[in-house]
């Protein structure tokens, strides 16, 4: 599997305009902000997004200076959810790094947030881009409602399959997808292909999600600390699965384990290996890779060449990863 700066090659030059771009729309002139903000930008991640979005825009027809508004548009929505997301889980570590509430508290955490959202809102309204606005509100809109039913269903412990995956399709799978729709719709693409590119997004954010929760019931190493989904008891696909496969008995103890854990580690031990034994984490690698197929369906539809290989390598990156 080629490595994130192999792939991005076909646009790296975009991607460094990009960067340059975002660092300008986060400025502030209130020192503090300006602080924080370049905090963010010296820890950002991988920019994936960003670059669905600009090789969405190269298949569908370009990239241009509305690409790269809609790939800060973006970056910048994502990055006040993280902010905000790392309040609502008290969480004092993002990437190895120490948060933005940990370094300023919640409140000055939760401004900053609100302000990277409005940098974004304006971002696309002072020039135009209705489409691109509509495209990627949606997908917040849908990150809210998943996290809030997520929550719901963790005080409940009711979770079924279908609610697994409406929970992931809005929470993670809606803003991969509005990255490519966004990136088609700058590119001036017609409503199908826009429609098309979103489904494509959806596809491979299902899947990089199940991925990524396959990781809590694997070794330490990998960048995410074992067990942490069932330490905040979330109902994770594996643990769905192995749960719907073993006697009510059996289901019973287990549920109680994951209420009850206390954060032992023999429980979640235990719970790990329930799960690894009933084949839990089999069946989400062949969720996961039933996802990817159906996104790389859509994908093969598109004109060939460098922007759609470079998106298929995008998709096995953050579907075949091992951290």
């Amino acid at each position: 599997m080629l490595s994130i700066n192999e792939i991005k090659k076909p646009i790296a030059a975009d991607i460094d305009v990009f960067e340059e771009k975002f660092r300008s729309s986060m400025h502030s002139s209130v020192p503090l902000l300006d602080r924080i903000t370049h905090y963010i930008v010296k820890r950002k991640g991988k920019q994936i997004r960003p670059m669905f979005v600009f090789f969405s825009a190269s298949t569908c027809g370009g990239i241009n200076e509305a690409t790269h508004r809609g790939a800060s548009l973006v970056e910048l929505l994502h990055t006040a959810s993280l902010v905000h997301d790392d309040v609502v889980d008290n969480s004092y570590q993002r990437r190895g790094f120490f948060s933005i509430n940990a370094l300023w508290k919640n409140k000055i955490a939760v401004l900053v947030g609100d302000y990277l959202l409005s940098k974004g809102l304006l971002l696309s309204l002072e020039n135009d881009d209705f489409l691109i606005l509509k495209i990627v509100s949606e997908a917040v809109r849908q990150m809210s409602e998943g996290e809030l039913l997520q929550m719901e269903k963790v005080r409940r412990m009711d979770i079924s399959e279908d609610i697994y995956y409406e929970v992931i399709r809005n929470k993670t799978a809606s803003l991969i997808a509005a990255c490519c729709a966004a990136g088609a719709a700058s590119a001036n693409a017609d409503a199908e292909t826009v429609e098309k590119m979103r489904l494509f997004g959806e596809k491979t954010g299902i899947a990089f999600q199940i991925k990524d929760d396959m990781f809590d019931f694997g070794t330490d190493d990998v960048g995410k600390p074992l067990g942490i989904d069932i330490k905040e008891k979330k109902m994770t696909l594996p643990l769905i699965y192995a749960l719907n496969t073993t006697t009510t008995k059996e289901k019973k103890r287990i549920i109680n384990l994951v209420k009850n854990h206390n954060n032992d580690v023999d429980k979640i031990a235990e719970i790990i290996k329930f799960v690894k034994d009933t084949g839990g984490l089999q069946y989400a690698e062949s969720q996961m890779k039933k996802y990817q197929d159906e996104a790389f369906t859509i994908l093969n539809t598109l004109p060939d060449g460098d922007a759609r290989r470079g998106l298929e390598q995008l998709v096995r990156f953050t579907t075949e990863r091992n951290k």
